[in-house]
């Protein structure tokens, strides 16, 4: 059975560099064509680096919820 992917599938595939050769080839093609498909890449490439810049923590609450949870479940200490 074929599987058909939506342009945004195609999209993360080709960011998450989950292509072939050919494959990437075909949708690099497809990016020169379709200009919301390239609108679409460019506004991901931003996301993705800025989603890469931030350093993200989890707030003091939710880590003693988390510490809260595991001490009552009987876990490993951490």
């Amino acid at each position: 059975m074929t599987k058909y992917f939506t342009p945004n599938e195609q999209l993360i595939k080709y960011l998450y560099q989950e292509m072939s050769d050919e494959e990437s080839e075909g949708f690099e093609q497809l990016l020169q064509i379709d200009d919301r498909l390239m609108q679409d890449y460019l506004d991901a490439i931003d996301m993705l680096g800025r989603l890469n810049d931030e350093m993200m923590e989890p707030s003091e609450k939710t880590v003693v919820a988390i510490k809260r949870k595991a001490k009552s479940s009987g876990l490993e200490k951490v």
